[in-house]
């Protein structure tokens, strides 16, 4: 069983024609319950400041949001099903109890949020040179 996590939120962007991503945030979290919780806190983060729900945004003027074409992805929506399905949450329990790095994702056409995660233990077991024997005497 892997005990520690590593976790980061970044999004991408097009700036002067290259791809660039900013850090939103890191966690290294002690167990795999507080893994996922952070995981689900910060894609609801990302869906709340992307799309307020009506009412809970006192500071965001009247007429400030305006609805987007069916044709764009709702990345806030994506965010928010992911946030609130029990099986997805559970697949990636088992990916990250297994050891292996979950990505997360979410864009449309100006900008990807990508959520990551992996254990410490498999970052370090994948970093580490078998020791060379060397004869005693």
């Amino acid at each position: 069983m892997h005990d520690e996590f590593l976790c980061h939120v970044t999004g991408y962007g097009v700036c002067g024609g290259r791809r660039i991503g900013v850090p939103l945030g890191t966690y290294r979290a002690p167990t795999l319950a507080l893994a996922l919780w952070w995981l689900r806190d910060r894609a609801s983060w990302i869906a709340e400041r992307l799309d307020p729900l009506p009412g809970a945004t006192p500071y965001v003027p009247p007429g400030a949001l305006v609805p987007v074409p069916d044709t764009v992805p709702d990345v806030p929506g994506i965010l928010r099903a992911w946030c609130a399905d029990p099986l997805r949450q559970e697949q990636v329990a088992d990916e990250l109890a297994g050891g292996r790095l979950v990505r997360i994702a979410a864009g449309d056409e100006t900008t990807e949020y990508e959520l990551l995660a992996e254990s410490v233990d498999a970052l370090r077991m994948q970093r580490t040179i078998p020791a060379l024997l060397l004869p005693m005497g």
